[in-house]
């Protein structure tokens, strides 16, 4: 706002804080040369800001390890919606001497890298006194275990996901904390299922219990994100105009709320403390992107939007995150490759009913044979990817699969039912020789799942002693 728009009431001058246009002033802003940045409301600054001004500064396969100690090992999620049919999916066999369930059978070539686990549930997915919403709470405990409150406003609350917990402890040596993907476009606001809002239903990473790490669903995006934008050199070149003018607007804004500081009450301090915290986390990740510049990458034909081919949408953004893994760029990362609920059609395999309506097959031979062949198309996307994994050889010995644990999971096992025990889930890759795979692991009774991301998190390097509803680390899967 500048003098152009005052009303009756006296305007502060340009370059100090400004005034709401109507009734009281219910947020605060510092102003630069084409920047406004939101301060919290200060009680202090209500009958002051007009006597002083503040100006704004002058400038600104059995694999057992590898020799290469210090190869990091990569962690992501990937999400398969409403359930499976497990008839088809469940593998024959325990242990060593398994064999693939129909719908697995892709994964064939990569027996020797995968767990299949039998006996996980989320208990906070199945339906309480907050009745029903299966699909959302599927999605929303996924990755946290924590039953998320039933509201389709902004009061949104589920949990801390453990691959951000993850991303805050081993985060800070990379570009990027975390990478989130997805193949569905993100809806921010409405109800998507049964009262449950569209945020539960749409994100499984959570940075805390309020606030959902938004998945981007655009491969050019998420490589122009990763590298930049351009060819060569013009990557690095962009990349460092973009840090350069967000640094100079951060310093801006830094040294003007600095200098509110000595007018403020108590409270008021604490707040501009708080709002300062959260400037200073972006700094910090504008410092890291300058001391860890961006690598050198081949460059890539992208498509200007989404692809309408689903699995060349799943196999482009497959691409992206082997190239962050590959590139050092993250090692934590989440892909949704269909939202909970979601009643996508599959004309490419011949099925041209939607996922969610044949979910609810009640027996329907039909359906579940609808059923298998999708999941065998999942299961296909997943060999896709775990192919491209262990294309890259890792200094010392062994491949990026080697050195990753990837989880394939659903947060329904039979979405006739509404079920969130049985959970078909699938570990891959070795974790750096850590990791038993090439076995069937059925647990003995029901384990929750917070069990096992317990036991990845110590792999990962962000060991806890406890993460939602756990009762013990999953030992069962370590070699």
């Amino acid at each position: 706002m500048n003098a152009r728009h005052q009303d009756d009431r006296t305007v502060p001058p340009a370059n100090g804080l400004i005034e709401g246009r109507r009734r009281f002033l219910s947020r605060f802003a510092v102003r630069g040369t084409g920047v406004a940045v939101a301060l919290p409301v200060l009680e202090s600054l209500r009958a002051t800001w007009s006597q002083a001004p503040v100006q704004p500064p002058a400038g600104r396969r059995r694999f057992t390890g590898s020799s290469a100690a210090d190869v990091p090992c990569r962690m992501a999620v990937l999400y398969v919606p409403n359930g499976v049919n497990l008839r088809e999916w469940r593998p024959s066999g325990i242990g060593y001497g398994y064999r693939l369930g129909r719908s697995l059978e892709p994964l064939q070539p990569y027996r020797d890298d995968i767990q299949v686990i039998t006996g996980l549930a989320h208990r906070n997915g199945f339906a309480g006194t907050d009745g029903g919403g299966a699909h959302a709470r599927a999605m929303a405990t996924i990755l946290t275990g924590v039953r998320p409150r039933k509201t389709a406003g902004a009061d949104v609350r589920a949990g801390i996901s453990f691959d951000q917990v993850a991303a805050a402890r081993v985060g800070d040596a990379t570009r990027f904390a975390s990478l989130e993907l997805s193949c569905d476009g993100v809806r921010k606001s409405g109800a998507c299922d049964a009262g449950y809002a569209c945020a539960y239903s749409f994100n499984m990473s959570w940075r805390s219990e309020r606030q959902p790490a938004v998945p981007e669903s655009n491969p050019r995006l998420v490589f122009e994100r990763l590298f930049g934008a351009g060819k060569g050199d013009e990557r690095a070149a962009s990349l460092a105009a973009r840090l350069e003018g967000q640094r100079s607007i951060l310093d801006f804004v830094l040294d003007e709320v600095r200098s509110l500081e000595p007018r403020l009450g108590r409270q008021d301090r604490m707040k501009l403390e708080e709002y300062l915290g959260s400037v200073r986390a972006v700094e910090k990740q504008l410092e890291k992107f300058e001391r860890l510049s961006p690598p050198a990458v081949e460059d890539h034909v992208l498509p200007e939007s989404e692809p309408a081919d689903y699995s060349l949408h799943i196999r482009l953004l497959a691409d992206m995150l082997v190239l962050a893994f590959r590139t050092d760029s993250t090692r934590i990362a989440t892909f949704i490759l269909a939202h909970d609920g979601g009643d996508r059609t599959f004309p490419e395999i011949g099925v041209d009913d939607g996922h969610h309506t044949l979910s609810h097959h009640r027996g329907d031979r039909d359906s579940l044979e609808k059923i298998a062949r999708i999941d065998r198309f999942y299961a296909r996307q997943l060999a896709y990817f775990l192919s491209r994994l262990r294309e890259v050889e890792e200094p010392g010995g062994g491949t990026l699969l080697d050195h990753s644990m990837i989880l394939y999971a659903s947060g329904i096992s039979d979405g006739d039912k509404h079920r969130h025990d049985d959970l078909p889930v699938i570990l891959a890759g070795h974790a750096g020789g850590r990791l038993a795979a090439g076995r069937h692991v059925r647990l003995g009774g029901e384990k929750p799942m917070a069990n096992l991301f317990l036991t990845m998190l110590d792999l990962v390097g962000a060991p806890q002693p406890s993460f939602a509803d756990s009762t013990g680390k999953l030992d069962a899967v370590l070699g």
